[in-house]
Order: C-alpha cells, then sequence, then structure tokens
C-alpha cells in the first residue's frame, strides 16, 4: 500500500483521504457533467431531426404551399425556426421561406448537413409526388446553443451538489480524526499513578484492534508499576528493622570505644548506617506516595503548611546553627490550592530539609511566601553553595547526588519533592542565587 500513502513519513489519515477522495469527487462529477452533456446533446438532437422529418414528409404530401411567409435571422437563429425551400425536378429552386441560406437541392433525401458560410445547417429533404424536392433547414447553432442549456440544466445539480458533497466529506473525516485525537489525548492522561484501560466504546471499528492490544499492554505496565511499588516498599520494611537493631547496637557499643582509630572507623560506620536508615525510610516514603493518588478535591492551606513544615524541622535547623524562618507580608491571609495536604507537606518538608542539609552552619535558610493574583509561590532560599548550572537538571532524577556534596543524603529528597509537586499541580525549579551562593528551590501554582 506504499503508493496509496506515499514514500516516507506517512501523512495524516484526514490528509490521505482528503487528498484522494477529493479528486475523485471532481472528476467523477466531472465525468457526470460530460456524460450528461452527450446524452442531452443526443436526446435533444433526436427530438429536433423527429420534428424536421414529420414536417418535411407534411410538406411533400401538401405540395408547393404558394408563397410562404418570410422569416427574420433572430427567428431563425434564436429561436430555431424552420426554413423552407422548394426545389423543381430539374433541381431549379422554386421558393423559399428566408434568403439568409443558399438554395440548394440536396443529392438525395434525408437528414444531412450543410455548411454555408461557415454557418452549420440541418437538413431534411423529400421528394414529393411529382419529382419537387422539399427542404426543412434548420440552424445548427440554434441546436448547439439549445444542447448546450439543456445539458447545463442537467448538470447543474451535481455541480452544485459537488460543494456539499465535498464539505460533508470534510466534516465526516474532521469527525474521525477528531474521535481518533480523543483517544490519542486520553492515552496522553495516563501517568505511573493512574493508568487505566482506554473505553472501546466509540471506538471506531478499524482501530478497536489497535486500542485493545494498548489496553492490555496499559494493563501490563500497571502491573508492572504495581510490583515495583510493592517491592521497594517491602524491601524498606525488611531492610528497615535490621539496620534499626545495628544502629541501636552502635549506640551501645559508643561509650566503650576509646579515643583513636578504633573511635574514627566506628564515626564512619555510624554515620554509614546513619545514611542507609534514611535511605530506606525515603523509599518508604516514595513507594507510599506513589501508591497513593492524590486528591485532587482537597483545598489546603499553603501558608499553615509551610509553617507546619518550619516547625518540624526547626529542631534540626537549631541542631546545624542555622536561621530558619518564615518571609511573608504583612496581612497575608489563608492561601488555598486545590491539592492533597500529604502532597504538598512531602514537598515543603523535602525541598526545607535539603536545603537544611546542605547550607553550612550559621547559615540562613529563608521560606519566602509570596502570592499575586492567581498564582501562589514558596521558595526556599538558602546560603549553601548551590548547583552547578549544567548539574541542575539531573538533582531531580532518583539516587543522584552532586559530587562533592556532603555524606548523608540519599539522593531521593528532590525526587520526592518534585513527584509531590506535579501531583499537587505546581512547578518545581532550582535556580542559583544572583546575590551571592546559594540556591532558590521554587514551587509555582499555574498562573
Amino acid at each position: 500500500m506504499n503508493w496509496l500513502f506515499g514514500a516516507g513519513r506517512m501523512r495524516s489519515i484526514r490528509g490521505t483521504l482528503m487528498l484522494w477522495l477529493v479528486p475523485t469527487f471532481l472528476a467523477v462529477a466531472l465525468a457526470s457533467a460530460g456524460l450528461s452533456y452527450r446524452m442531452v446533446t443526443h436526446m435533444a438532437a433526436g427530438f429536433l431531426d423527429d420534428q424536421m422529418v414529420q414536417l418535411g414528409d407534411a410538406m411533400a404530401r401538401q405540395g408547393h404551399p404558394g408563397q410562404a411567409p418570410e422569416l427574420s435571422a433572430e427567428g431563425v437563429h434564436g429561436r430555431g425556426l424552420y426554413v423552407l425551400q422548394f426545389f423543381a425536378a430539374d433541381g431549379q429552386p422554386l421558393m423559399a421561406s428566408w434568403n439568409g441560406v443558399v438554395a440548394r437541392r440536396m443529392p438525395h433525401p434525408g437528414l444531412q448537413n450543410l455548411e454555408d458560410g461557415g454557418q452549420r445547417w440541418r437538413v431534411y429533404a423529400a421528394a414529393t409526388q411529382d419529382g419537387q424536392m422539399v427542404q426543412v433547414l434548420q440552424s445548427g447553432s440554434f441546436r448547439a446553443n439549445l444542447a448546450f442549456g439543456r445539458a447545463g440544466e442537467a448538470a447543474l445539480p451535481v455541480l452544485l451538489l459537488l460543494p456539499l458533497s465535498m464539505l460533508v466529506l470534510w466534516g465526516v473525516v474532521r469527525a474521525i480524526s477528531g474521535r481518533l485525537r480523543g483517544i490519542g489525548q486520553q492515552a496522553a492522561q495516563q501517568d505511573a499513578q493512574s493508568i487505566a484501560e482506554l473505553p472501546l466504546e466509540r471506538v471506531p471499528e478499524e482501530i478497536r484492534p489497535l486500542v485493545a492490544s494498548f489496553n492490555h499492554l496499559l494493563a501490563r505496565l500497571r502491573d508492572s508499576f504495581a510490583a515495583q511499588r510493592l517491592f521497594v516498599q517491602d524491601a524498606a520494611h525488611e531492610l528497615r528493622t535490621p539496620i534499626a537493631a545495628v544502629g541501636l547496637q552502635l549506640e551501645n557499643l559508643r561509650e566503650d570505644l576509646a579515643a583513636g582509630p578504633a573511635a574514627q572507623h566506628f564515626q564512619q560506620l555510624e554515620a554509614g548506617v546513619g545514611r542507609a536508615k534514611r535511605l530506606v525510610d525515603q523509599l518508604l516514603k516514595m513507594s507510599r506516595q506513589e501508591a497513593a493518588a492524590a486528591d485532587s478535591g482537597a483545598s489546603v492551606d499553603v501558608q499553615a503548611h509551610v509553617r507546619d513544615s518550619i516547625h518540624t524541622l526547626i529542631a534540626l535547623a537549631d541542631q546545624r546553627r542555622i536561621d530558619l524562618g518564615l518571609v511573608a507580608a504583612e496581612g497575608l491571609g489563608p492561601l488555598r490550592l486545590p491539592c492533597s495536604a500529604g502532597d504538598l507537606r512531602s514537598a515543603l518538608d523535602n525541598l526545607i530539609e535539603n536545603a537544611l542539609r546542605y547550607t553550612p552552619e550559621g547559615g540562613v535558610v529563608d521560606v519566602r511566601l509570596v502570592h499575586t493574583p492567581g498564582r501562589t509561590t514558596v521558595e526556599v532560599v538558602d546560603t549553601g553553595p548551590g548547583i552547578a548550572p549544567e548539574l541542575l537538571g539531573r538533582v531531580f532524577d532518583r539516587f543522584y547526588r552532586v559530587p562533592g556534596s556532603a555524606p548523608g543524603g540519599s539522593g531521593l529528597g528532590l525526587a520526592i519533592a518534585q513527584a509531590a509537586a506535579q501531583r499537587c499541580g505546581l512547578k518545581l525549579s532550582l535556580h542559583n542565587r544572583d546575590d551571592r551562593s546559594g540556591l532558590i528551590a521554587r514551587l509555582e501554582s499555574a498562573g
């Protein structure tokens, strides 16, 4: 079927249908018009010939009428009046009803054509009983104009219906392509948190097998995501207990170790166990978030959740001697967003905790809350080392850690924050500060 769709990249179905059907419609319409012209021309000529034969035979039986009324050029060429000519047996003209055509006796009786001064004539010649000849002539231009007019009347409905047919065709093709686009939009709405089969009720029969196969693929993909989340959750649960036990044993051993190389190795071991514990906690949190669908109908107060996150992490800030505070305009009232409270808190907690962990001791972390008409923005601004511009796009990858960053991180905090922000309909972006070293993590609602 390459000849039908052409070589290379396939064009749209609508374009292909219009490309082939419109010329087909035009060809059929022109062929119908041409066929109508030929048929009507043939019918008109036959009808006019029959009239000429009847008139000629009647005049042959009647004989020479004596004096015939004179005709005009407008009557002959415009209205198709018949010209009568009588000839004697020796061929001499006896009478003519109009002198605008040559009086020439035809060589034999019957229907025939005559050319006179560039004008075509249709002639019927009939012999009388006494050997005379009567001829009935009709203008060829009148006959051609009559046939063309009747053919045009017959072809006019076809030509008028052609644009309507093309409009109907365009509407049908547009409706079909719209249905296909709707199926594509439904497929584009699928994500890891909400994978559902596409409905088959209003799917065209020709592409139903394709949609059914795609539904089978979605089902397998949903099962795969569910198995992945279950594995991560089970693995995190199973690892949590032994890691907690190791941490408890390290706590018991701390007092029994004397200062020296052993104590240094013990600190490194303790830091590794702490990092493993944090990684397991983050994996467990991530699997729980992915398993729960976002409640799009809920409405939460952004300012209240920002304050709760700051209060929850103030102990970590005090431990690292970091000035953690909220920066908001005076009299700023509740700012509500359609979002899940758990997702919003997850995004805020991870961003603030990430800023606290990477800001040196004695630094500052400000949580700025800005509201403009139609947009709410939360910025977590720190005085840490920032991130190299070429790495800003990679820090949202799971388990990715910026080279040279402080130990203890899991590489999951920003990935969890981004996933939670997306479920809330928020845009999360990172920017290096322009005034000094540090990072700005910005959460923005849709404008």
